[in-house]
């Protein structure tokens, strides 16, 4: 599944792309993300905790940059995810490419998601809505940090009962 998002950062392109290639920084404004370890100047391992109603999920990553050209402001992570109980997998190669955009810059993100076993059938149908607004939530977070204002704490699990309803309610109002 292919999925496409993008924000915006107050901040100017070099500005920002020093803060999202500095992996560490960065995951804790995923929601639901904790950097566990880093294995290499271009590998990350990192847990993620999400909670769909009943079910809590936590999946163990492998994250890996493939690709970086700080001239395009163009970069590619590879991303393997296991969920701990064997409930499925997750692939993923997330592409970002930074351009500047007024006084800003704005961050396009090109995700190839691969859902296995039960979490695909857990996700299918809402994951680009949930998506859109998890990258909402990062972006609140990585504007926070360029402005260098306390980030808000993005560790918590990733509340799918709420995202679900948001998500569909706004199907529902298109």
């Amino acid at each position: 599944m292919r999925l496409e998002n993008s924000f915006e950062v107050p901040a100017p392109p070099e500005t920002a792309w020093r803060l999202l290639n500095d992996v560490p920084a960065v995951v804790p404004c995923m929601p639901g993300a904790e950097l566990h370890e880093t294995v290499g100047e271009n590998a990350w391992k990192a847990k993620l905790k999400v909670k769909l109603g009943p079910i809590g999920l936590q999946f163990t990553v492998d994250v890996t940059r493939d690709e970086m050209d700080a001239t395009a402001g163009r970069v590619v992570l590879a991303v393997k995810a296991r969920e701990a109980k064997g409930r499925g997998s997750a692939e993923a190669t997330i592409e970002s490419a930074l351009a500047p955009q007024g006084g800003g810059t704005r961050v396009a993100i090109v995700t190839e998601l691969t859902l296995r076993g039960a979490v695909a059938q857990y996700g299918r149908g809402i994951v680009p809505d949930v998506a859109s607004q998890l990258t909402a939530q990062f972006a609140d977070c990585i504007a926070a940090k360029l402005r260098d204002e306390p980030a808000p704490p993005q560790s918590k699990p990733i509340g799918g009962l709420r995202l679900l309803l948001a998500a569909l309610w706004r199907r529902i109002a298109r």
